[in-house]
C-alpha cells in the first residue's frame, strides 16, 4: 500500500467509483489485488465501464462474479464508426443484464475525431435511444464536443431515467447547461493537476450536493500530486480515489466523511437495481 492510499484509508468512510475501466489490459496480471485493495481502501461500489461491445461483456462478466462490481454497456464515440444495427440488437441484449447499470460509455469527442462526427452523432441518438427504452441512466463522453452535445441529449432528457457527465473537464457554461438538465457529474482526479485541473478545480464547489459523483477512471488520469508512485507506476486505481475525494472535499469546505457519503448514496441511488 502507498503512502496515498494508507493516508486516506478509514475503514469507516465508503466510496463508489462510478468509473472504472478495469477490464483493461493493464490490470491483467493483478486484477484480483486491485479490487482487494480497493476494497482496503474503503471503495465498497464500483461501477466498470464498458466502451465497446467485447469489453462491454467482459465487464458484465467480471461485475458478475463480484456482489460490489457493476457495469455498463455501450460504444464509446471513438467507435462509434462501427455502428450498425446487429451491433444495436447486441448492446439491447446486454442492457437487459442484471449486472448492467447504465447504458455507455456514449457521446461526442471532437477532439480527437477518431470517427467521423456525423457518424458519432448518430451512434449517440441511436444509443440514448436505447436507455430509454432500457430504462437505464445513462454513461456519458463530451470532449470538445458540447455545442452539439448538449442539444442532442436535451432533446432526450426528458425520457431518461438519469444521466452522469462521467469525466467532467469542461467549461463554467457547460457545467451549468448539464446541471440545468438534471445531470449528475463526475469528478475525477483531474482535479489533483495544478497544471490541466486548474480550471476545473474552481468549478467543483457550484456542483450541488446531490449531483456530485466522483470516479477514478482508471488506469487513466492518475492523480499528479500524489507522494508516491503508486504499486505499478504511473497506472491509476481504484484504490486512489479516497485521495480524489480528499481533494474534493478540500475544494468544497465540506468534510471527507461526508463528500464520501453523499457520493457513494448519489451512486447507489442513480445506478439502482431496476
Amino acid at each position: 500500500m502507498t503512502k496515498a492510499q494508507s493516508s486516506t484509508t478509514n475503514p469507516s468512510v465508503l466510496w463508489a467509483d462510478i468509473g472504472v475501466n478495469l477490464t483493461d489490459k493493464q490490470f491483467h496480471d493483478d486484477r484480483d489485488a486491485v479490487i482487494q485493495r480497493a476494497r482496503e481502501a474503503g471503495v465498497c461500489w464500483q461501477l466498470l465501464t464498458g466502451t465497446n461491445l467485447d469489453e462491454s461483456r467482459l465487464a458484465i462478466e467480471l461485475a458478475g462474479q463480484h456482489d460490489d462490481l457493476f457495469a455498463t454497456a455501450g460504444l464509446h464515440p471513438h467507435s462509434a464508426r462501427f455502428y450498425s444495427p446487429d451491433l444495436e440488437k447486441e448492446f439491447r441484449e446486454l442492457l437487459r443484464h442484471p449486472a448492467v447499470r447504465a447504458a455507455g460509455e456514449m457521446g461526442l469527442d471532437f477532439n480527437r475525431d477518431f470517427s467521423p462526427r456525423p457518424d458519432q452523432e448518430a451512434a449517440f441518438e441511436a444509443q440514448l435511444a436505447l436507455a430509454v427504452e432500457a430504462r437505464l441512466p445513462v454513461f456519458l463522453h463530451e470532449r470538445d464536443a458540447h455545442e452539439r452535445f448538449q442539444p442532442i441529449l436535451k432533446t432526450f432528457r426528458d425520457d431518461l431515467v438519469g444521466a452522469v457527465v462521467h469525466c467532467f473537464t469542461g467549461s463554467k457554461t457547460a457545467l451549468f447547461d448539464y446541471l440545468d438538465l438534471d445531470c449528475h457529474i463526475g469528478i475525477t482526479g483531474w482535479v489533483c493537476d495544478e497544471r490541466r485541473g486548474k480550471s476545473l478545480a474552481g468549478l467543483v464547489h457550484n456542483i450541488p450536493d446531490n449531483r456530485l459523483l466522483i470516479e477514478t477512471d482508471a488506469p487513466y488520469l492518475l492523480p499528479r500530486d500524489l507522494p508516491e508512485a503508486p504499486p505499478k507506476k504511473r497506472r491509476n486505481e481504484p484504490s486512489l480515489l479516497p485521495w480524489v475525494g480528499q481533494r474534493i472535499a478540500t475544494l468544497r469546505h465540506q468534510d471527507v466523511e461526508t463528500v464520501a457519503a453523499m457520493t457513494t448514496a448519489n451512486a447507489q441511488t442513480l445506478f439502482a437495481a431496476r
